[in-house]
């Protein structure tokens, strides 16, 4: 069973179309990263799941419930990590997890929890005394307060340190391995790449690529590029790479022992091209590296830059 099934899922806001036919499909266990800009209709997709807002048309359904039907057995099952929260109370951090463990009718320990999530110590002040990255371990916190099976978290690491952020990684891994599924969006792309097993890019309210970042590669045509080291630079040797197709830019230099290095931005196969220019030129090459395109390439070249 997949654990979110979206079909043809429209939804508009008066003359703004949020969501266009949008379809998708997550497996059971699996980590899928919700890429786009802002506006592009991340946000609006989770309110439909939630069944916080209806879509204009089209089906969702989440474990194979129908989300308009049944959101209560739904919300049973999910944990919910919202963007753009205000303050919480004046509840204490440790009364405000008692509260929602009461709620799911949970079984853990507050205390445990503010330690999971870094609140150690904080657990008697007033929530509305917190920073934002208190505030976002919190509410985290109360997420995982049940073991939900799938996790729905919506920029997890805003307001985070990097230490909040490794944080959130490790919850993430820990909830896959008890088979938890785990549905997240950010803008922030290295989070994304370091823990999904998919991505999929929203762009203006359609789902423009979605697959493994691997496979998003090989058919992207996004560049990475290649570093080659060489004994000297002939002199033709610039114009015959810049003359191979999929190269878009490159540069000379040299490396910390004084050897030259000419390294091209290009795509995935043109990098055995670029290697061959240089010793079909005459050059002695001494060593090569090379680079996949990263998750911020792949978004540019599916979004024009948008962010």
């Amino acid at each position: 069973m997949a654990a979110i099934e979206l079909r043809d899922v429209t939804k508009s806001f008066g003359s703004v179309t949020a969501l266009d036919g949008l379809d998708l499909e997550i497996r059971e266990g699996e980590v899928f990263g919700f890429l786009g800009p802002n506006g592009a209709g991340k946000s609006t997709t989770i309110d439909i799941l939630l069944d916080y807002v209806r879509p204009t048309s089209g089906e969702a359904r989440v474990f194979g419930y129908d989300t308009q039907e049944t959101p209560t057995a739904i919300r049973e099952r999910v944990g919910i990590l919202p963007d753009g929260y205000g303050a919480l109370g004046r509840m204490t951090g440790r009364e405000q997890l008692e509260f929602t463990i009461e709620a799911r009718r949970g079984r853990e320990d507050p205390d445990a929890i503010l330690e999971r999530v870094g609140l150690a110590g904080d657990g008697d002040r007033q929530v509305n005394t917190y920073s934002k990255g208190m505030a976002q371990r919190l509410m985290l916190g109360m997420a995982l307060v049940g073991d939900p099976e799938l996790l729905i978290l919506d920029e997890p690491t805003t307001g985070l340190d990097p230490a909040g952020a490794r944080m959130m990684r490790e919850i993430v891994d820990e909830a896959v391995d008890r088979g938890a599924t785990v549905f997240f969006s950010s803008h922030i792309l290295g989070q994304v790449e370091a823990v999904a097993d998919r991505v999929g890019i929203l762009y203006e309210g359609d789902l423009v690529a979605v697959d493994s970042i691997d496979n998003l590669r090989h058919t992207s045509g996004a560049t990475g590029g290649v570093t080659v080291t060489l004994d000297a630079v002939p002199e033709q040797l610039d114009g015959a790479i810049t003359g191979i197709d999929g190269v878009n830019s490159v540069t000379v230099d040299t490396d910390d022992s004084g050897q030259p290095v000419v390294d091209a931005t290009c795509t995935a196969p043109a990098k055995g091209n670029v290697v061959k220019a240089c010793f079909d030129v005459g050059a002695d090459v001494r060593d090569v590296d090379t680079r996949e395109a990263s998750l911020e390439d792949l978004f540019v070249s599916y979004t024009g830059g948008d962010a």
